[in-house]
């Protein structure tokens, strides 16, 4: 069994903002270093055995304020392209069509040239269930992943069934855990989305 602590990086400038920053490779602002730094005790306690990482800076940054070095950076684990809105502002979108904000957050709608939340679920999910293979051959048992808020969303989504339309967004720096059959695939969440500071109720984007 792989006990894999899932985390979202922290804040950007564009998180601060709410723009939506998609594929964009935004680096984190002093909130979000801070955010991360918050993690460290609770990542310390997991005792990672590896770490992968997504392609953009943002999740490298949050790990390296954590105080690791990534084993792996895995584009895979990337955010979901967001296409014509990647850095709109998430209240311009809301006020031109609530409707289609709020499908989009729910897993049931694609941004005007972006990328489907079934295809974001297909690659990001491969992408933990590989890295969690690569974990337990090397003979670890636990693993940290950080990547985005979308990725995040899909892999609880399709791995335990939890709905994106009845979990609020994860918080930057957020954690979740779950246990991985490495085996047979089998996914348990244990945890989700714990943050040691307190945060907006509404997480960014």
């Amino acid at each position: 069994m792989i006990r894999v602590a899932l985390i979202r990086h922290g804040e950007t400038a564009w998180n601060g903002e709410r723009r939506l920053q998609g594929q964009k490779d935004i680096a984190l602002s002093a909130a979000g270093r801070g955010q991360a730094r918050s993690l460290a005790a609770a990542i310390a306690a997991v005792a990672p055995d590896r770490v992968v990482v997504s392609g953009l800076r943002r999740t490298a940054e949050t790990a390296q304020e954590l105080g690791l070095e990534p084993d792996a950076c895995d584009s895979r684990l990337d955010e979901a392209s967001l296409g014509e809105w990647e850095g709109r502002y998430s209240a311009d979108i809301r006020a031109d069509s609530p409707e289609a904000y709020a499908a989009w957050r729910a897993g049931r709608l694609t941004p005007p040239g972006g990328e489907s939340f079934e295809q974001l679920t297909s690659r990001v999910t491969a992408g933990l269930l590989g890295a969690a293979a690569d974990c337990a051959e090397a003979g670890g048992e636990a693993l940290v992943i950080v990547t985005h808020g979308g990725p995040v969303r899909a892999m609880l989504a399709e791995l335990v069934g939890l709905d994106p339309a009845r979990a609020v967004h994860s918080h930057p720096a957020g954690l979740s855990l779950l246990d991985v059959d490495s085996r047979t695939q089998d996914v348990k969440l244990r945890l989700y989305n714990y943050s040691p500071v307190v945060l907006d109720p509404d997480p960014a984007d």
